[in-house]
């Protein structure tokens, strides 16, 4: 099977990363970014519900067949995460808020994609 051209694989981030945008804003969460780049790395989604900010990773995959994606966030992008989702609190003044690391993997296209949210993914301990 041929992996899909970078300009597909970015569209199919896009739709997953909308899919996690939808689900998150069904739940209560309000987005404060998407796609934020630092010079640590890049936060996929930042939300907030009451005094809780939630660094979310979105995986994606067209198809169970290889697997759940949220098991592709290996320990290294774990760790960037976390320098980026701290820089983005010092820069937005939010030191002082609690914070979460969740990640949304995403299965399947449109109206069939199957959204699970992994609360509490991994931690900032480093």
């Amino acid at each position: 099977m041929a992996r899909a051209a970078p300009r597909e694989r970015r569209g199919y981030g896009d739709e997953a990363e909308e899919a996690a945008v939808g689900f998150l804003e069904a739940q209560g969460w309000r987005v404060l970014a998407r796609n934020w780049t630092c010079r640590y790395g890049e936060l996929d989604v930042v939300a907030e519900r009451g005094e809780l900010v939630c660094f979310v990773e979105v995986r994606m995959r067209s198809t169970a067949v290889w697997g759940d994606p949220a098991h592709t966030v290996s320990f290294a992008k774990q760790r960037r995460v976390v320098k980026a989702a701290l820089h983005y609190l010092f820069a937005h003044d939010l030191r002082e808020r609690m914070m979460r690391f969740d990640v949304i993997s995403v299965v399947g296209r449109g109206e069939r994609a199957t959204v699970e949210h992994i609360p509490g993914a991994f931690d900032a301990g480093m």
